[in-house]
């Protein structure tokens, strides 16, 4: 392993200390380029996975708010929660503490990798939560030193299927699915699946 990271009980590989970038305007914007098409897409998988339209979702780390836009266009109740000063888009809200209120779905699109604890995920109040982030093969560390998604003090934590599952079921939470949907988008070099898309519901 190499210095600064450490394996947790649940095999998810965790950068020890940092210091978090600052998610300013400049840093949202360079990730526009994905805007309606990946929203549709994983708007889909949430309703295909768990067979049904949510009540209400609660999108974590919105960025520029594509999500936001496309999910009210069938979802009634939207809100977004970023550290950025980015605005919610028209008709949604924005909510500052993420763990006071009750909501159908909960969705962290490439942002719980951010989170220095990521902990809390077991207090949250919800049926279901949607995770995307980068897929963590490790082959050796040599792989990992040069892995793209590996960017210390702004990814703390890397996943792979088996250990982003036995993480969400110690925080509470069963697997409904697991795929590599966004791939068809963000596809990555090619030789091996790029990001991990997974549905848990609360137990």
């Amino acid at each position: 392993m190499l210095e600064n990271y450490e394996k947790t009980i649940d095999g998810v590989i965790h950068q020890i200390g940092g210091r978090p970038i600052d998610y300013d305007l400049p840093y949202i914007e360079q990730y526009v380029k994905y805007g309606n098409q990946m929203s549709y897409l994983r708007l889909g998988f949430i309703i295909g996975s768990l067979g049904r339209v949510p009540d209400s979702i609660l999108d974590v780390g919105y960025g520029d708010g594509s999500f936001l836009k496309v999910a009210q266009n069938l979802i009634k109740n939207c809100y977004g929660n970023d550290v950025s000063p980015y605005p919610v888009p028209d008709g949604t809200v924005k909510v500052y503490n993420i763990g006071e209120n009750f909501y159908d779905v909960i969705t962290f699109f490439d942002s719980l990798e951010h989170f220095t604890d990521i902990e809390f995920v077991k207090d949250l109040k919800c049926n279901a939560v949607c995770i995307s982030l980068p897929h963590c093969h490790y082959h050796n560390d040599e792989w990992f030193e040069n892995w793209k998604h590996r960017k210390p003090n702004e990814h703390f934590w890397h996943f792979n299927e088996v250990s982003l599952t036995n993480f969400m079921n110690r925080m509470g939470y069963s697997l409904v699915s697991c795929s590599n949907v966004e791939d068809a988008i963000r596809k990555g070099d090619g030789k091996e699946t790029n990001i991990l898309t997974c549905v848990f519901e609360k137990k």
